[in-house]
């Protein structure tokens, strides 16, 4: 694990970038880290987000408090989001969690959100990752989050696009550039595991681990890395036990961050 150089130099250094990875319902768990962050007084210079984590980071970066992103993921059930896609590219589309993004973030543009915000993006047409920040936001999240075989793609300006964490699930490489010390946020559990009983349970596990390795090699590069191993128990779908996901994170970042204090 990379070194924990945080604390007060975290807290003094004018760019805190956030790395947070896709996950699906486990999402739910970046909203914690970033309470706890901003507990410790750390605040966040940039944000990259991979999926979920792009969803989780677009209402941070729009100036909401995590409690208040919670609430409003958390007033329906995965399911009411999806629906089927009938003759398209994907079993399921992403139309009513587009109205929630619609109905609830402040700015249309990246160039509105108070803190800049960096989302991964699969471009299928040239096989390459690409880190949108400039623009209409809502597309690119949209695209950021559509998993492969369960979700319809994307077009935007003429190219398909799908979920970023085909690539890059650990955006480290968008911010690191950008600022002094990286936090990144991985919310998949890839040991051992001996129940998987769905369709969707082996989706998500085959892609979580076909992407282990870069996600590995991309923690190296963050100053604190925060992978909470009480995600195990919680699934794709499970977004009706967001509080506790929310919980686990909060409570892993707590511990690394108390650890740190010897730094101090």
């Amino acid at each position: 694990m990379p070194a924990l150089i945080i604390s007060r130099l975290f807290v003094k250094s004018k760019k805190i970038g956030l790395a947070l990875s896709g996950g699906a319902a486990r999402g739910m768990a970046h909203l914690g880290v970033v309470k706890a962050l901003y507990e410790k007084d750390i605040r966040i210079g940039c944000i990259a987000g991979t999926s979920s984590g792009a969803i989780a980071g677009a209402f941070i970066a729009d100036g909401y408090d995590p409690e208040e992103i919670l609430e409003i993921v958390m007033k329906k059930k995965i399911i009411t989001y999806l629906r089927f896609a009938l003759a398209k590219p994907g079993l399921l589309t992403m139309i009513r969690i587009r109205k929630i993004l619609e109905q609830h973030l402040r700015a249309r543009r990246f160039e509105d959100l108070k803190i800049p915000l960096y989302v991964t993006c699969t471009n299928l047409n040239s096989g390459q990752a690409e880190y949108f920040h400039e623009g209409e936001i809502i597309d690119k999240i949209i695209a950021s989050s559509s998993i492969p075989g369960l979700f319809a793609p994307v077009e935007i300006n003429g190219s398909i696009y799908a979920d970023g964490g085909i690539l890059d699930n650990l955006p480290v490489k968008a911010i690191k550039d950008k600022c002094k010390r990286v936090i990144g946020v991985d919310v998949n559990y890839t040991g051992p595991e001996e129940k998987i009983v769905s369709a969707i349970a082996v989706i998500e596990r085959s892609f979580h681990l076909s992407i282990r390795a870069k996600v590995e090699e991309k923690a190296k590069l963050c100053d604190l890395f925060i992978d909470p191993d009480e995600l195990r128990d919680y699934g794709l779908t499970d977004l009706g036990r967001g509080r506790e996901m929310f919980d686990i994170g909060y409570r892993k970042a707590m511990e690394l961050l108390e650890e740190t204090k010897v730094l101090n």
